[in-house]
């Protein structure tokens, strides 16, 4: 799995924040989507699936 974000499209809502902490975070400042871990550990691949999938600006796109 490899998960990429879109920083221009992300309206900080922090939706993924709270369904995988261990892959995004979010920018002190405005709240804007970080990218910990491009290639998460399996263990977190439903995790970051749900992240994708409640993205109200649709800003996270993975590839399997």
């Amino acid at each position: 799995m490899k998960v990429t974000v879109d920083q221009v499209k992300c309206v900080a809502a922090g939706h993924c924040v709270m369904h995988a902490a261990d892959v995004f975070d979010q920018r002190d400042e405005d709240g804007i989507v970080v990218l910990l871990d491009e290639n998460p550990p399996e263990e977190l691949a439903e995790d970051v699936r749900q992240a994708a999938a409640v993205c109200p600006a649709m800003a996270i796109h993975i590839e399997e």
